[in-house]
């Protein structure tokens, strides 16, 4: 039987001791409401059929539409806990609202990752074609809009031609469609709708925001303020629970993530489809545990200081989030201490 480093072995029963402990708290609130995606298994879903969310309850509200509707649902204490594009918690932020950012939840890595589409015969070849053509993307102002304007930028395309390229809101099940029948020139696929365009051909990337920016956690869960303010052992066990869910997918085999999205997927009984599940590949999240580092929300303060919407300095990263929660961050902390 293999023998874990000292180092490892200390930092996995230090997260044992401390789930354990958070459990023996007493919990001020137990049903954590949330919105959910048709076909797809949230961290809190998965961390509830691993057993770690107990004695803690995830209570479905309904699906969401997008990222940034699914953190205003938060704002406006319709959900207890939402999820967005980095970009979009910061501009969220920026307005003052009363959220704080606990736990990075998806990403890119070598297997997941979203692409910018064109067919196989398309003219387009560099950033500069885009200019006067339509690209696909699942809502404004989120992730998929702003790995244009930095591909854009990065490739010297100047603002007046910027403003040029046409975004077309589609909804993600329909973007292979839009791009194969000529409605729109690029479309954003990611995932299973990427693994399953490629499968059928005809298509080619003209870029990716792994291109752009290598590995990188791409969005953060967010609590209330007031959330956290009341109810701070629930917030501790809920961001552990998260946490553990997150790296027990970064470390089990994917045919067995996979098969416990699909059980999750027919225990809740919503007429819905498991099929694009065979498809998942990783989770994205380049931090262990979900832990956020300040430079995942520095790229987006830097954003919108160029468009003007912050001054500069007005924001930090360090003030729109916090690790304190998160069991990863000092065990994090150890390991660096350490080298």
């Amino acid at each position: 039987m293999l023998k874990l480093p000292n180092l490892l072995a200390a930092a996995l029963l230090s997260l044992g001791l401390a789930a354990t402990a958070s459990a023996q708290q007493a919990l001020e609130k137990t049903d954590i409401r949330y919105q959910g995606w048709a076909g797809q298994v949230t961290w809190l879903e998965l961390a509830e059929e691993l057993g770690y969310l107990a004695p803690l309850k995830a209570k479905w509200v309904g699906n969401t539409t997008s990222g940034p509707q699914d953190i205003q649902t938060v704002v406006t204490g319709d959900v207890d806990i939402g999820g967005a594009f980095n970009g979009a918690v910061v501009k969220l932020l920026a307005k003052k609202a009363p959220i704080k950012a606990v736990l990075g939840y998806y990403g890119a890595d070598e297997n997941t990752y979203s692409g910018y589409y064109v067919k196989d015969d398309s003219p387009i070849k560099s950033a500069r074609d885009l200019v006067g053509k339509k690209i696909a993307v699942n809502t404004l102002g989120a992730h998929h809009e702003f790995m244009v304007r930095e591909y854009l930028e990065r490739s010297k395309v100047s603002d007046v031609e910027a403003r040029q390229v046409t975004l077309v809101a589609t909804p993600p099940v329909t973007g292979e469609q839009a791009l194969r029948q000529g409605h729109v020139d690029v479309t954003t696929l990611g995932g299973v709708l990427r693994d399953k365009a490629l499968e059928r051909g005809g298509i080619r990337a003209l870029f990716t925001d792994r291109g752009l920016y290598g590995d990188f956690t791409a969005g953060t869960l967010v609590l209330h303020t007031k959330f956290i303010e009341q109810n701070p052992n629930t917030t501790r066990h809920l961001v552990s629970a998260l946490a553990r869910s997150i790296e027990w997918a970064r470390n089990t085999p994917p045919a067995e993530v996979r098969a416990r999205f699909v059980k999750v997927i027919e225990s809740r009984k919503r007429a819905e489809s498991a099929d694009t599940i065979q498809y998942w590949k990783s989770t994205g999240v380049a931090g262990t545990g979900g832990v956020i580092k300040d430079g995942e929300l520095q790229i987006w303060i830097d954003w919108l200081v160029k468009d003007g919407l912050l001054k500069p300095g007005q924001v930090k990263p360090a003030d729109l989030y916090t690790n304190a929660f998160n069991p990863y961050f000092k065990n994090a902390e150890k390991v660096a201490a350490s080298k």
